[in-house]
Protein backbone atom coordinates (compact mmCIF):
# COMPACT_ATOMS: atom_id res chain seq x y z
CA UNK A 1 0.00 0.00 0.00
CA UNK A 2 1.31 3.59 -1.21
CA UNK A 3 0.04 6.64 0.76
CA UNK A 4 0.82 10.15 0.17
CA UNK A 5 1.42 12.03 2.80
CA UNK A 6 1.27 16.25 4.35
CA UNK A 7 4.50 17.91 4.84
CA UNK A 8 4.67 20.15 6.66
CA UNK A 9 7.44 23.10 7.36
CA UNK A 10 8.03 23.54 11.40
CA UNK A 11 10.08 27.24 10.82
CA UNK A 12 8.99 30.14 9.17
CA UNK A 13 12.85 30.39 8.09
CA UNK A 14 12.63 30.06 4.31
CA UNK A 15 15.95 28.76 4.05
CA UNK A 16 15.27 25.60 6.11
CA UNK A 17 12.40 24.30 3.62
CA UNK A 18 15.38 22.25 1.69
CA UNK A 19 14.97 20.08 4.47
CA UNK A 20 15.75 16.10 4.63
CA UNK A 21 11.92 15.24 4.84
CA UNK A 22 10.56 17.50 1.78
CA UNK A 23 13.09 14.99 -0.27
CA UNK A 24 10.62 12.07 1.09
CA UNK A 25 7.00 11.89 -0.57
CA UNK A 26 5.18 8.57 -0.17
CA UNK A 27 4.71 6.34 2.59
CA UNK A 28 4.53 2.35 1.39
CA UNK A 29 4.20 -0.78 3.25
CA UNK A 30 6.91 -2.83 2.82
CA UNK A 31 5.39 -6.14 5.17
CA UNK A 32 3.92 -7.56 8.21
CA UNK A 33 6.29 -8.01 10.79
CA UNK A 34 4.08 -10.85 12.33
CA UNK A 35 6.09 -14.04 12.54
CA UNK A 36 4.13 -17.68 12.65
CA UNK A 37 4.37 -17.45 16.08
CA UNK A 38 2.56 -14.61 16.40
CA UNK A 39 4.73 -12.16 18.38
CA UNK A 40 3.95 -8.62 17.87
CA UNK A 41 4.67 -4.69 18.38
CA UNK A 42 8.07 -4.42 16.48
CA UNK A 43 10.51 -2.40 18.26
CA UNK A 44 13.58 -2.43 16.98
CA UNK A 45 15.39 -2.15 13.46
CA UNK A 46 18.33 -2.28 11.46
CA UNK A 47 19.75 -2.72 8.54
CA UNK A 48 22.26 -6.08 6.84
CA UNK A 49 24.86 -4.43 5.53
CA UNK A 50 27.02 -7.74 3.96
CA UNK A 51 25.37 -11.42 3.28
CA UNK A 52 26.53 -13.89 5.81
CA UNK A 53 25.11 -16.70 7.28
CA UNK A 54 21.50 -16.22 7.24
CA UNK A 55 21.28 -12.84 6.67
CA UNK A 56 21.41 -11.06 3.11
CA UNK A 57 22.64 -7.96 2.25
CA UNK A 58 20.01 -5.49 2.18
CA UNK A 59 17.23 -6.82 3.97
CA UNK A 60 16.22 -5.19 7.18
CA UNK A 61 15.86 -6.86 10.94
CA UNK A 62 12.80 -6.00 13.32
CA UNK A 63 12.99 -7.54 17.11
CA UNK A 64 9.34 -7.98 18.38
CA UNK A 65 8.65 -6.80 21.78
CA UNK A 66 5.40 -8.71 22.56
CA UNK A 67 4.57 -12.35 22.25
CA UNK A 68 0.90 -13.52 20.68
CA UNK A 69 0.01 -12.50 23.96
CA UNK A 70 0.51 -9.13 23.84
CA UNK A 71 1.59 -9.21 27.34
CA UNK A 72 4.72 -6.85 26.99
CA UNK A 73 8.14 -7.59 27.25
CA UNK A 74 7.70 -11.16 26.50
CA UNK A 75 8.57 -11.09 22.93
CA UNK A 76 11.10 -13.23 21.76
CA UNK A 77 11.39 -13.22 17.84
CA UNK A 78 13.54 -11.15 15.45
CA UNK A 79 11.79 -11.29 11.66
CA UNK A 80 14.46 -10.76 8.48
CA UNK A 81 12.66 -8.80 5.96
CA UNK A 82 13.36 -8.06 2.24
CA UNK A 83 12.96 -4.71 0.78
CA UNK A 84 10.48 -6.98 -1.81
CA UNK A 85 8.49 -7.69 1.39
CA UNK A 86 9.76 -11.36 2.44
CA UNK A 87 9.45 -12.02 5.68
CA UNK A 88 11.90 -15.55 7.41
CA UNK A 89 12.33 -15.80 11.20
CA UNK A 90 15.75 -14.92 11.65
CA UNK A 91 15.89 -15.92 15.41
CA UNK A 92 13.37 -17.31 17.90
CA UNK A 93 15.42 -16.84 21.16
CA UNK A 94 14.21 -18.77 24.92
CA UNK A 95 15.43 -18.41 27.96
CA UNK A 96 17.14 -21.84 27.69
CA UNK A 97 18.84 -21.16 24.71
CA UNK A 98 20.86 -18.44 26.04
CA UNK A 99 24.46 -19.30 26.22
CA UNK A 100 25.08 -16.85 30.07
CA UNK A 101 23.21 -14.98 32.59
CA UNK A 102 20.43 -12.85 31.33
CA UNK A 103 18.12 -11.72 34.69
CA UNK A 104 14.34 -12.34 34.55
CA UNK A 105 14.86 -13.79 30.81
CA UNK A 106 13.72 -12.64 27.14
CA UNK A 107 11.63 -9.98 25.92
CA UNK A 108 13.22 -8.33 22.85
CA UNK A 109 13.73 -4.65 22.63
CA UNK A 110 14.62 -1.32 20.13
CA UNK A 111 18.11 -2.15 20.81
CA UNK A 112 19.18 -4.02 17.95
CA UNK A 113 22.28 -3.62 15.84
CA UNK A 114 24.89 -5.64 13.40
CA UNK A 115 28.28 -6.30 14.13
CA UNK A 116 31.14 -6.89 11.74
CA UNK A 117 31.09 -10.85 10.43
CA UNK A 118 26.99 -11.19 10.87
CA UNK A 119 26.57 -10.74 14.28
CA UNK A 120 24.14 -9.33 15.79
CA UNK A 121 23.10 -7.78 19.18
CA UNK A 122 19.96 -7.25 20.84
CA UNK A 123 18.54 -5.89 23.89
CA UNK A 124 16.35 -8.10 26.30
CA UNK A 125 13.95 -6.43 28.79
CA UNK A 126 11.57 -9.23 30.02
CA UNK A 127 8.63 -9.26 32.30
CA UNK A 128 6.55 -12.50 33.12
CA UNK A 129 3.32 -10.77 32.51
CA UNK A 130 3.80 -7.65 30.56
CA UNK A 131 3.73 -5.75 33.40
CA UNK A 132 6.55 -3.27 34.60
CA UNK A 133 6.45 -4.58 38.49
CA UNK A 134 7.84 -8.05 36.90
CA UNK A 135 9.48 -6.65 34.69
CA UNK A 136 13.00 -7.84 35.11
CA UNK A 137 17.51 -6.01 33.97
CA UNK A 138 17.61 -8.11 31.05
CA UNK A 139 20.76 -8.23 28.75
CA UNK A 140 22.48 -7.62 25.31
CA UNK A 141 22.04 -11.25 23.50
CA UNK A 142 24.72 -11.89 21.26
CA UNK A 143 23.81 -14.06 18.27
CA UNK A 144 25.72 -15.54 15.31
CA UNK A 145 25.08 -14.92 11.50
CA UNK A 146 22.43 -18.16 12.02
CA UNK A 147 20.46 -16.86 15.05
CA UNK A 148 22.14 -18.73 17.80
CA UNK A 149 22.73 -16.65 20.83
CA UNK A 150 26.60 -17.24 21.38
CA UNK A 151 26.61 -14.39 24.31
CA UNK A 152 25.24 -12.66 26.98
CA UNK A 153 26.22 -9.46 27.75
CA UNK A 154 25.01 -7.66 31.77
CA UNK A 155 26.52 -6.06 34.64
CA UNK A 156 25.81 -3.56 36.84
CA UNK A 157 25.48 -0.57 34.08
CA UNK A 158 23.34 -2.70 32.03
CA UNK A 159 19.74 -2.37 33.39
CA UNK A 160 16.91 -2.29 30.87
CA UNK A 161 18.27 -2.31 27.80
CA UNK A 162 16.15 -0.02 25.74
CA UNK A 163 17.88 1.03 22.47
CA UNK A 164 21.43 0.95 21.18
CA UNK A 165 23.59 2.71 18.41
CA UNK A 166 26.44 0.55 16.93
CA UNK A 167 29.81 2.01 15.77
CA UNK A 168 32.76 -0.29 14.11
CA UNK A 169 36.23 1.24 13.45
CA UNK A 170 38.53 -1.11 12.83
CA UNK A 171 38.87 -3.66 15.08
CA UNK A 172 36.35 -2.24 17.89
CA UNK A 173 32.59 -2.02 17.67
CA UNK A 174 31.22 0.28 20.43
CA UNK A 175 27.46 -0.02 21.87
CA UNK A 176 25.59 3.30 23.20
CA UNK A 177 23.21 1.29 24.70
CA UNK A 178 20.26 3.61 26.90
CA UNK A 179 18.86 1.97 30.07
CA UNK A 180 15.10 2.78 31.78
CA UNK A 181 15.35 0.11 34.80
CA UNK A 182 17.76 1.49 37.28
CA UNK A 183 14.70 1.14 40.08
CA UNK A 184 11.18 2.02 39.53
CA UNK A 185 7.76 -0.19 40.08
CA UNK A 186 8.93 -2.77 42.73
CA UNK A 187 9.68 -0.18 44.69
CA UNK A 188 6.53 1.86 44.18
CA UNK A 189 7.98 5.01 42.73
CA UNK A 190 5.90 6.14 39.70
CA UNK A 191 8.99 8.54 37.91
CA UNK A 192 12.19 8.02 38.62
CA UNK A 193 15.57 10.09 37.55
CA UNK A 194 17.78 7.18 36.97
CA UNK A 195 18.01 6.29 33.04
CA UNK A 196 21.08 6.35 31.58
CA UNK A 197 23.57 5.76 28.32
CA UNK A 198 26.19 3.35 28.67
CA UNK A 199 29.03 2.93 26.02
CA UNK A 200 30.14 -0.67 25.61
CA UNK A 201 33.64 -1.09 23.63
CA UNK A 202 33.52 -4.62 22.13
CA UNK A 203 36.73 -6.44 20.18
CA UNK A 204 35.23 -7.37 16.75
CA UNK A 205 37.54 -8.22 14.70
CA UNK A 206 37.73 -12.48 15.13
CA UNK A 207 35.94 -14.40 16.37
CA UNK A 208 32.63 -14.00 18.97
CA UNK A 209 32.84 -9.87 19.73
CA UNK A 210 33.97 -9.59 23.79
CA UNK A 211 33.64 -6.76 25.92
CA UNK A 212 36.77 -5.20 26.42
CA UNK A 213 35.15 -1.69 28.64
CA UNK A 214 31.90 0.07 29.85
CA UNK A 215 31.53 3.40 30.64
CA UNK A 216 28.70 5.48 32.03
CA UNK A 217 28.63 8.20 29.83
CA UNK A 218 24.90 9.76 30.84
CA UNK A 219 22.69 9.39 34.27
CA UNK A 220 19.50 11.41 35.87
CA UNK A 221 17.42 10.84 32.58
CA UNK A 222 14.11 10.50 33.67
CA UNK A 223 11.48 7.37 32.96
CA UNK A 224 8.34 6.04 34.54
CA UNK A 225 6.27 2.80 34.68
CA UNK A 226 3.49 3.16 32.63
CA UNK A 227 0.54 0.51 32.02
CA UNK A 228 0.16 0.99 28.08
CA UNK A 229 3.89 1.05 27.24
CA UNK A 230 5.20 -0.64 29.85
CA UNK A 231 7.96 1.82 30.48
CA UNK A 232 8.33 5.80 28.99
CA UNK A 233 12.23 6.52 29.14
CA UNK A 234 15.48 7.54 26.98
CA UNK A 235 14.84 5.40 23.77
CA UNK A 236 16.39 6.45 20.40
CA UNK A 237 20.46 7.24 20.44
CA UNK A 238 22.61 7.89 17.42
CA UNK A 239 25.98 9.02 16.98
CA UNK A 240 26.98 12.05 14.62
CA UNK A 241 30.10 11.97 12.69
CA UNK A 242 31.26 15.02 15.10
CA UNK A 243 31.37 12.42 18.21
CA UNK A 244 28.44 14.35 19.60
CA UNK A 245 25.54 11.41 20.81
CA UNK A 246 22.04 12.53 20.35
CA UNK A 247 19.50 10.47 22.83
CA UNK A 248 15.59 10.74 22.72
CA UNK A 249 14.49 11.89 26.00
CA UNK A 250 11.05 10.54 25.81
CA UNK A 251 9.73 11.01 28.99
CA UNK A 252 10.86 15.28 28.76
CA UNK A 253 9.71 15.30 24.99
CA UNK A 254 13.00 16.44 24.04
CA UNK A 255 16.65 15.55 22.45
CA UNK A 256 18.92 15.92 24.53
CA UNK A 257 22.93 16.04 23.21
CA UNK A 258 26.12 13.83 25.34
CA UNK A 259 29.11 15.95 24.04
CA UNK A 260 32.58 13.64 23.11
CA UNK A 261 30.45 10.31 23.35
CA UNK A 262 33.56 8.18 21.50
CA UNK A 263 36.05 9.72 24.33
CA UNK A 264 34.55 10.73 27.20
CA UNK A 265 35.47 9.61 30.99
CA UNK A 266 32.59 9.81 33.05
CA UNK A 267 28.95 10.99 32.97
CA UNK A 268 27.57 14.26 31.22
CA UNK A 269 26.55 15.74 34.09
CA UNK A 270 22.98 17.00 34.46
CA UNK A 271 22.31 14.10 31.75
CA UNK A 272 23.67 16.35 28.64
CA UNK A 273 22.22 19.43 26.79
CA UNK A 274 18.75 19.59 25.86
CA UNK A 275 18.84 20.35 22.55
CA UNK A 276 15.14 20.95 22.22
CA UNK A 277 12.10 20.19 23.51
CA UNK A 278 8.58 20.21 23.11
CA UNK A 279 6.75 22.34 20.07
CA UNK A 280 6.30 19.13 17.86
CA UNK A 281 8.32 16.70 19.90
CA UNK A 282 5.93 14.44 21.58
CA UNK A 283 7.32 11.42 23.32
CA UNK A 284 9.84 11.32 20.51
CA UNK A 285 11.54 7.35 20.32
CA UNK A 286 13.24 6.50 17.25
CA UNK A 287 16.20 8.65 16.85
CA UNK A 288 18.40 8.51 13.40
CA UNK A 289 20.88 11.14 11.79
CA UNK A 290 19.77 12.25 8.35
CA UNK A 291 21.83 12.58 5.40
CA UNK A 292 22.07 16.49 5.62
CA UNK A 293 22.96 16.34 9.34
CA UNK A 294 19.41 16.53 11.08
CA UNK A 295 18.18 14.48 13.67
CA UNK A 296 15.32 12.74 13.04
CA UNK A 297 12.76 11.70 15.11
CA UNK A 298 9.70 9.42 15.75
CA UNK A 299 6.75 10.77 18.14
CA UNK A 300 5.02 8.19 20.32
CA UNK A 301 2.68 10.63 21.09
CA UNK A 302 1.32 11.32 18.11
CA UNK A 303 2.50 9.80 15.02
CA UNK A 304 5.08 11.75 13.55
CA UNK A 305 7.61 12.04 12.89
CA UNK A 306 9.84 15.62 13.30
CA UNK A 307 12.82 16.81 11.96
CA UNK A 308 15.22 19.13 13.81
CA UNK A 309 18.51 20.69 12.71
CA UNK A 310 21.96 20.30 15.62
CA UNK A 311 20.69 24.06 16.34
CA UNK A 312 17.43 22.38 18.20
CA UNK A 313 15.55 24.29 15.18
CA UNK A 314 12.44 21.47 14.46
CA UNK A 315 11.91 22.45 11.34
CA UNK A 316 9.65 19.56 9.09
CA UNK A 317 7.19 17.34 10.67
CA UNK A 318 5.38 14.45 8.37
CA UNK A 319 2.29 11.58 9.94
CA UNK A 320 4.36 8.37 10.06
CA UNK A 321 0.70 7.10 10.61
CA UNK A 322 -2.38 8.76 10.58
CA UNK A 323 -4.43 6.08 11.35
CA UNK A 324 -3.06 4.26 14.23
CA UNK A 325 -1.21 7.33 15.73
CA UNK A 326 -0.15 7.56 19.21
CA UNK A 327 1.94 5.10 20.82
CA UNK A 328 3.05 3.65 17.00
CA UNK A 329 6.16 4.46 16.06
CA UNK A 330 9.59 2.92 17.49
CA UNK A 331 12.27 2.13 15.57
CA UNK A 332 13.82 3.96 12.24
CA UNK A 333 16.79 3.65 10.31
CA UNK A 334 17.90 5.39 7.22
CA UNK A 335 18.83 3.19 3.65
CA UNK A 336 21.86 3.81 1.44
CA UNK A 337 19.05 5.21 -0.77
CA UNK A 338 17.99 7.95 1.57
CA UNK A 339 14.68 6.19 2.59
CA UNK A 340 13.49 6.32 5.80
CA UNK A 341 12.38 2.99 7.34
CA UNK A 342 10.33 2.42 10.29
CA UNK A 343 8.12 -0.34 12.21
CA UNK A 344 4.71 0.24 12.94
CA UNK A 345 3.27 -1.20 15.90
CA UNK A 346 0.15 -0.10 15.62
CA UNK A 347 -0.42 -1.73 12.24
CA UNK A 348 2.53 -4.28 12.88
CA UNK A 349 4.48 -3.98 9.97
CA UNK A 350 7.02 -2.34 8.50
CA UNK A 351 7.03 1.09 6.33
CA UNK A 352 9.25 3.36 4.24
CA UNK A 353 9.35 6.91 3.65
CA UNK A 354 10.44 7.46 -0.15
Amino acid sequence: MVAAFAFVVATGDAAQTSTYLSSLHSIKTIASTVPPNGDVNPYGVAIVPSTTGALTAGDFLVSNFNAKSNDQGTGSTIVQISPAGKLSVFARISAGSLPGACPGGVGLTTALGILPHGYVVVGSLPTRNGRSATARYGCLIVLNSVGRPVETITGPDIEGPWDMATVTRGATTTLFVTNVLNGGANLGVWTVPTGTVVRIRLATAHGTPRVRSQQMIAVTIPWRDDKAALVIGPTGVALAPDGTLYVADTLDNGIIVIPHAMTRTRAAPDRGITLASGGHLKQPLGLAIAPNGDIVTTNAGNGNIVETTPAGKQVAIVAGDARSGAGSLFGLVITHNDDLVYVDDGLNTLRMLH
